[in-house]
């Protein structure tokens, strides 16, 4: 196994890079003839901006990687919980199916839907699997093109009151699956467009919040 400490970058492409990613990995998975150290290498280059900010890719191996990213937002639990549930607002549109963020919706209930909907699309992103409001929630599933691929996830937004102003929220991606080649090169991917997500998250917060 190998174990990744590593700064990543955000991604601020255009809706191009969401459908370029999964029209690249679906052909990874479809055809073992094509490289996918090629394909993930030049999604990669991609991910990269001039602005660093830092995020683990805690492991990779060849078959799971797993991620952290935290923030810290001036607010109460409370409040950043409720900002949270509100996905359709912060969720960057560039990397929904639809590419209309509005249409996102969180169901704060075991079994309920992380989804998006336009018009008679619908597409289910992850799955609840457990709600403490305004500590925990977890979902499970493969996020965006991972589910091309057969991977499956756990996923976690953890909620920790720093002061009773101040709240850190912290993000944890653990996949697992086997694709034609490994997963080491798709960890830092994905970290990158998590690390993006969890940014909106928190200026949306910071913006709905400042006085």
């Amino acid at each position: 196994m190998q174990i990744l400490k590593v700064p990543q970058t955000q991604n601020l492409s255009s809706n191009t890079y969401c459908q370029d990613s999964i029209s690249s990995l679906l052909t990874i998975g479809e055809s073992r003839s094509i490289s996918m150290m090629k394909h993930l290498s030049l999604l990669l280059l991609l991910t990269l901006l001039t602005v660093t900010a830092h995020a683990d890719v805690l492991t990779a191996a060849e078959d799971q990687f797993s991620i952290r990213i935290a923030v810290t937002v001036p607010t109460d639990r409370a409040t950043a919980y409720r900002h949270f549930l509100n996905v359709g607002a912060w969720w960057n549109g560039d990397h929904t199916w639809f590419g209309n963020p509005s249409g996102l919706y969180i169901e704060p209930f075991a079994n309920g839907c992380f989804c998006e909907k336009n018009g008679d699309r619908t597409a289910l992103h992850m799955t609840v699997s457990y709600v403490d409001p305004t500590n925990q929630i977890k979902m499970i599933g493969g996020l965006g093109p991972l589910q091309g691929l057969g991977l499956h996830g756990a996923m976690s937004f953890n909620f920790k009151s720093l002061t009773d102003d101040t709240t850190e929220v912290t993000h944890y991606y653990r996949v697992l699956g086997n694709v034609p080649e490994d997963l080491i090169e798709l960890a830092p991917i994905v970290d990158s467009v998590q690390q993006l997500q969890m940014n909106s998250l928190e200026n949306f917060i910071k913006k709905e919040t400042s006085p």
